[in-house]
């Protein structure tokens, strides 16, 4: 049965959302992007902080990878296991529009009577890191309503770092014969994955020599990290090698919650958000007249940037 759709000046909270299935997580969206730092956006998002309760998963590499075939079968895996999926699939950007250049419904199958899956694309428009400024937002928001949240990024080369400030777990794609896997030691990237996985293992030989030569890469690039990335090879058109990929991101999950890693990795990452929250709103002006920003004890970086905020508005900024 369709779910009504939401009152447009209803107020907006973690409740109705809940109850509201995908028009109201629709509607609350499109306000976010409206309204990035209304009082009442900056509330539900804290809210929604501190109600986190899903694993953040990034899935990153070059185009044509098979990262949207990725999602599509792990999204199928994860709900036959009843598990809520969110997904945010960040795509590049028209030069003509400035809108995403391919749309969600189109790449990743989904049920729409399902509310169980949610999937929202976005344009990367001019950041080169591979995430949309609302990718946070929005990840927050998913975070605190889904059990997964898979985030799919542009896949643009060094600058997809970006994607470890925002997830969990990070997890770098690459295929056989294209030569990425040296790119990528060359790029220093092989330092972020915390999962690597080597897509079309139907190919055989040169799937295994690609995750032989990444093995390779990890032992000189990474060769103390405490988790080691495993390197995983797979066909998701195949139905091949999902259900221990699936595995092996809760094995990372459960090895994140232990000795309080999680906790810290997120307080990383809130520090990292407020610092570009302030940045892109005020600028290095903002930055430097903000102070430290370290995390203060009981609230969330929405409510420490509304705080900032009405300070920096009540001083004379630079023209």
């Amino acid at each position: 049965m369709p779910q009504p759709k939401p009152d447009p000046n209803q107020q907006i909270d973690l409740h109705s959302l809940q109850s509201g299935g995908k028009p109201a997580l629709a509607h609350a969206l499109a306000v976010i992007e409206r309204n990035p730092d209304n009082p009442a956006t900056l509330s539900l998002l804290s809210h929604a902080h501190a109600a986190a309760r899903a694993h953040v998963i990034g899935i990153t590499g070059p185009p044509g990878v098979g990262k949207s075939t990725l999602i599509g079968g792990v999204i199928a895996g994860l709900r036959k296991q009843n598990r809520g999926v969110g997904v945010i699939a960040v795509d590049p950007s028209s030069q003509r529009s400035g809108g995403a250049l391919l749309g969600d419904r189109i790449r990743l199958p989904a049920d729409p009577e399902d509310d169980g899956v949610y999937i929202r694309s976005m344009a990367a428009r001019d950041r080169l890191g591979g995430l949309a400024r609302l990718t946070a937002p929005t990840a927050i928001l998913m975070r605190a309503l889904f059990d997964v949240v898979l985030i799919e990024t542009v896949g643009v080369g060094q600058s997809e770092i970006d994607i470890a400030s925002i997830c969990d777990s990070v997890v770098l794609c690459l295929q056989p014969g294209s030569g990425d896997s040296l790119q990528f030691m060359k790029a220093g990237i092989a330092e972020i994955p915390d999962i690597i996985i080597v897509t079309k293992s139907d190919m055989g030989g040169p799937a295994r020599a690609v995750a032989a030569d990444m093995r390779s890469a990890l032992k000189i690039a990474a060769p103390n990290k405490e988790w080691q990335p495993p390197i995983l090879t797979l066909s998701a058109a195949r139905n091949e090698g999902l259900n221990a990929f699936i595995d092996t991101c809760d094995r990372h999950r459960d090895w994140l919650k232990e000795n309080d890693r999680l906790s810290r990795l997120r307080q990383r990452q809130d520090h990292h958000w407020l610092s570009e929250f302030i940045r892109e709103e005020f600028g290095r002006w903002g930055l430097k007249k903000a102070g430290d920003l370290n995390a203060v004890p009981g609230q969330t970086p929405f409510e420490q940037f509304a705080t900032l905020q009405q300070r920096l508005l009540g001083q004379d900024q630079p023209s």
